[in-house]
Protein backbone atom coordinates (compact mmCIF):
# COMPACT_ATOMS: atom_id res chain seq x y z
CA UNK A 1 0.00 0.00 0.00
CA UNK A 2 1.33 3.55 -0.91
CA UNK A 3 1.59 6.21 1.59
CA UNK A 4 0.58 9.83 0.94
CA UNK A 5 3.13 12.55 1.03
CA UNK A 6 2.39 14.62 3.64
CA UNK A 7 2.54 18.41 2.65
CA UNK A 8 3.16 21.71 4.35
CA UNK A 9 2.63 25.12 4.04
CA UNK A 10 4.55 28.05 5.60
CA UNK A 11 3.64 31.86 5.13
CA UNK A 12 0.96 34.94 6.30
CA UNK A 13 -2.13 33.61 6.55
CA UNK A 14 -3.70 35.52 3.28
CA UNK A 15 -1.89 33.85 1.35
CA UNK A 16 -1.74 29.75 2.19
CA UNK A 17 -5.58 28.91 3.60
CA UNK A 18 -6.45 28.01 0.16
CA UNK A 19 -4.09 25.39 0.13
CA UNK A 20 -5.91 23.86 3.24
CA UNK A 21 -8.90 23.19 1.58
CA UNK A 22 -6.56 21.22 -0.73
CA UNK A 23 -5.88 18.93 2.49
CA UNK A 24 -2.43 20.57 3.01
CA UNK A 25 -1.25 21.38 6.63
CA UNK A 26 -1.12 24.63 6.81
CA UNK A 27 1.43 26.66 9.47
CA UNK A 28 0.83 30.51 9.12
CA UNK A 29 3.37 32.80 10.45
CA UNK A 30 4.07 36.71 10.06
CA UNK A 31 8.00 36.75 10.91
CA UNK A 32 10.67 34.69 10.50
CA UNK A 33 11.42 34.01 13.99
CA UNK A 34 11.25 30.34 14.83
CA UNK A 35 10.58 29.10 11.25
CA UNK A 36 13.74 27.05 11.75
CA UNK A 37 12.18 24.93 14.49
CA UNK A 38 9.15 24.89 12.55
CA UNK A 39 10.82 23.69 9.54
CA UNK A 40 12.76 20.56 12.05
CA UNK A 41 9.76 19.80 13.59
CA UNK A 42 8.29 19.06 10.12
CA UNK A 43 10.96 17.41 8.84
CA UNK A 44 10.67 14.93 12.54
CA UNK A 45 7.38 14.44 11.75
CA UNK A 46 7.72 12.97 7.84
CA UNK A 47 6.82 15.66 5.44
CA UNK A 48 7.44 15.28 1.97
CA UNK A 49 7.47 18.91 0.75
CA UNK A 50 7.35 22.24 2.22
CA UNK A 51 5.53 25.28 0.30
CA UNK A 52 7.16 28.66 1.94
CA UNK A 53 5.81 32.15 0.82
CA UNK A 54 8.85 33.89 -0.83
CA UNK A 55 8.42 36.98 1.76
CA UNK A 56 8.95 34.08 4.76
CA UNK A 57 11.79 32.52 2.34
CA UNK A 58 13.65 35.60 2.37
CA UNK A 59 14.40 35.67 5.61
CA UNK A 60 15.18 32.04 6.40
CA UNK A 61 17.68 31.79 3.00
CA UNK A 62 20.62 29.99 5.64
CA UNK A 63 18.22 27.53 6.85
CA UNK A 64 16.58 26.80 3.28
CA UNK A 65 20.31 26.22 2.08
CA UNK A 66 20.63 23.31 4.66
CA UNK A 67 17.83 21.47 2.87
CA UNK A 68 18.93 21.90 -0.50
CA UNK A 69 21.38 18.64 -0.66
CA UNK A 70 18.61 16.76 1.14
CA UNK A 71 15.92 14.29 -0.55
CA UNK A 72 13.55 15.29 1.97
CA UNK A 73 11.88 17.65 3.25
CA UNK A 74 11.82 19.54 -0.44
CA UNK A 75 11.59 23.27 0.58
CA UNK A 76 10.16 25.23 -2.44
CA UNK A 77 9.13 28.79 -2.04
CA UNK A 78 5.93 30.31 -3.89
CA UNK A 79 4.48 33.42 -4.41
CA UNK A 80 2.17 35.31 -1.53
CA UNK A 81 -0.95 37.25 -2.33
CA UNK A 82 1.13 40.12 -3.27
CA UNK A 83 2.95 38.09 -6.21
CA UNK A 84 5.88 36.59 -6.70
CA UNK A 85 9.46 37.94 -5.31
CA UNK A 86 11.48 35.83 -7.86
CA UNK A 87 12.73 33.49 -5.20
CA UNK A 88 11.61 30.41 -6.93
CA UNK A 89 12.20 31.01 -9.87
CA UNK A 90 15.84 31.93 -9.32
CA UNK A 91 16.10 28.69 -7.60
CA UNK A 92 14.80 26.65 -10.22
CA UNK A 93 17.67 28.90 -12.65
CA UNK A 94 20.38 27.52 -10.33
CA UNK A 95 19.21 24.09 -10.34
CA UNK A 96 18.96 24.07 -14.17
CA UNK A 97 22.37 25.49 -14.37
CA UNK A 98 24.18 22.79 -12.27
CA UNK A 99 22.59 19.95 -14.25
CA UNK A 100 22.96 21.74 -17.74
CA UNK A 101 26.20 23.45 -16.44
CA UNK A 102 25.75 26.37 -18.29
CA UNK A 103 22.98 29.12 -17.73
CA UNK A 104 20.74 28.67 -20.31
CA UNK A 105 17.99 31.56 -19.41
Amino acid sequence: MSQKAKIAVIGDQNSIMIFKVLGFSVFPVEECEDIGKQIKELERNKFSIIYITENIAAGIETIIDEYKDKSFPAIIPIPNKNGALGIGKRGIEENIEKAVGADIF
